[in-house]
């Protein structure tokens, strides 16, 4: 969830929720079975999630582009599920494993704040495909096309709200929150509007079953994973009870809690979720890699590792639709491809399941919403640059699905020399007794390292020169003596098999 005012559904960053106790889940559950009690879902450690906002991605059927103006980047693109059913074999080349569409049910058929509901977060029937992205038919046929490729689906659920004019507002008053609940409430995430869209009651049985109802329809349409978005102001017995079923029908669950630190991922994940997103490891690595302000910061976030109930599930991005794009961290274009594939690289070492953001994989350029929403350009329309960088993330992606422990192994973050980690973070992933060491180097220039192994409390066996990992990449590492040594490019991260 953005923190800046959207035209999409952004609101302020707001204190932690207080639990409201407005439903029983045992009622709900028609059990007293607590979300722990139910086999748990195919797990998605392994997997590398590639986001796509349909609208903005490919348009597959231009006879679906009603009101379509590309010119103006708050309206309607033309985007579609034809187009992007034609461009999973892109997904596959860069090396995707699993799809996560932002929404596509029914929008609001208006503009408010004079911005389209293209994005997919304005609903008007949870239940419906929106005719601009095509019909049920279509994405029965991209969920056909995604098990072909052997790709799972993530759909993106919206919980909290209808969009601001939807009819059902009017139709229904007491599905929802109005202004004097959310003056009277003590839970102001909870209880009141975010952006002004009007606020689900989720207490509200009729609203439960909408919203459940919605599950079952699109998992039996073959989705085998949500996204719920903005979670930090829905209801917490409603969420209970809904990780409650998710977890029943074996399916994977991310929640989106915008801001979310090691802490408030841990929280979640012990109430049910599977997943969340790690803001704070997204703003380490913009701020090291692309201010230049130092890897201690990121240190300081994977310390914190041993928090998490299941590391290897936690989403780890770079950007997202919801934040200015990653590249344009920096004032110059070239300057914005290399630090990007840099952070692409370091990545793709860390433990959990990487989500790229479309366009990511170029080193798309683009600040606040909707400027970080610009139109997919695909391979005919690179530049040599910018197909430098897709190569660098496709070659990222293959080293890590290829290593086991860069995939699914234990990672052990090593105390660096406090002289040094401003510039150098070190890390192992180990699964199988195959340590892979990752190194990721912050400094401007190339640069030699060598350090005790004890003081890195390292145990490994002497190794002669070994290169990297990645394709293209002039860093080597060797080990004698009980001495670690390194040859490091500025600005990148290594991966190195070690003995």
């Amino acid at each position: 969830m953005s923190k800046q005012f959207p035209h999409s559904r952004l609101a302020p960053a707001l204190s932690s929720s207080v639990v409201r106790q407005t439903l029983l889940l045992s009622v709900l559950l028609g059990t007293g079975g607590a979300v722990q009690s139910a086999p748990a879902p195919a797990s998605f450690e392994g997997q590398v999630i590639y986001q796509v906002m349909p609208d903005r991605f490919a348009d597959g059927n231009a006879a679906n582009n009603a009101a379509v103006n590309r010119a103006n980047p708050r309206a309607w693109h033309g985007g579609d599920l034809p187009g992007l059913t034609a461009k999973l074999p892109y997904l596959q080349q860069l090396g995707a494993t699993a799809l996560w569409m932002t929404p596509i049910y029914r929008q609001q058929s208006g503009n408010s704040f004079e911005t389209a509901a293209y994005h997919g977060y304005w609903p008007a029937n949870f239940q419906e495909v929106d005719p601009h992205f095509g019909t049920l038919e279509d994405f029965d046929t991209l969920i056909g096309a995604t098990q072909k490729a052997g790709m799972r689906v993530v759909l993106d659920q919206v919980i909290n709200h209808y969009g601001y004019t939807a009819e059902v507002v009017k139709q229904q008053p007491a599905w929802f929150n109005g202004e004097a609940q959310c003056a009277s409430s003590p839970n102001k995430d909870v209880d009141c509007a975010l952006a002004g869209l009007p606020d689900l009651k989720q207490s509200n049985p009729e609203v439960q079953k909408v919203l459940f109802d919605a599950a079952d329809f699109w998992r039996a349409h073959g989705v085998s994973a949500f996204r719920y978005d903005a979670i930090k102001h829905v209801e917490r017995p409603f969420l209970n009870a809904l990780l409650a079923r998710d977890r029943a029908a074996g399916t994977w669950t991310l929640g989106e809690w915008y801001d979310a630190d090691s802490g408030t991922v841990a929280e979640w994940q012990r109430a049910g979720f599977d997943s969340l997103f790690l803001f704070s490891l997204q703003a380490a690595m913009r701020d090291a890699i692309m201010s230049g302000q130092g890897l201690d910061r990121v240190s300081a976030v994977l310390s914190r590792a041993g928090e998490l109930p299941r590391p290897g599930e936690v989403a780890l991005f770079l950007d997202n639709h919801d934040v200015p794009r990653f590249a344009n961290g920096t004032l110059f274009e070239d300057d914005g491809q290399a630090r990007t594939k840099y952070a692409l690289r370091a990545l793709m070492t860390l433990r959990g399941v990487p989500v790229i953001w479309q366009g990511t994989e170029i080193a798309m350029r683009g600040g606040s919403d909707p400027d970080n929403r610009r139109d997919m350009r695909f391979e005919s329309d690179w530049t040599p640059a910018e197909r430098s960088v897709f190569e660098v993330a496709r070659d990222a992606i293959a080293v890590r699905k290829a290593s086991a422990s860069l995939s699914r192994g234990a990672q052990k973050l090593l105390p660096v020399p406090p002289t040094l980690e401003s510039d150098l973070l070190l890390l192992t992933r180990e699964l199988n007794g195959e340590p892979v060491l990752a190194a990721w180097h912050n400094g401007k220039a190339r640069r030699s390292y060598s350090i005790r192994l004890s003081a890195l409390g390292l145990t490994a066996q002497d190794q002669a020169v070994t290169r990297s990992l990645f394709a293209g990449q002039d860093a080597k590492v060797s080990i004698g003596g009980g001495w670690l040594h390194l040859s490091l490019p500025g600005r990148d991260a290594a991966a190195f098999a070690l003995k």
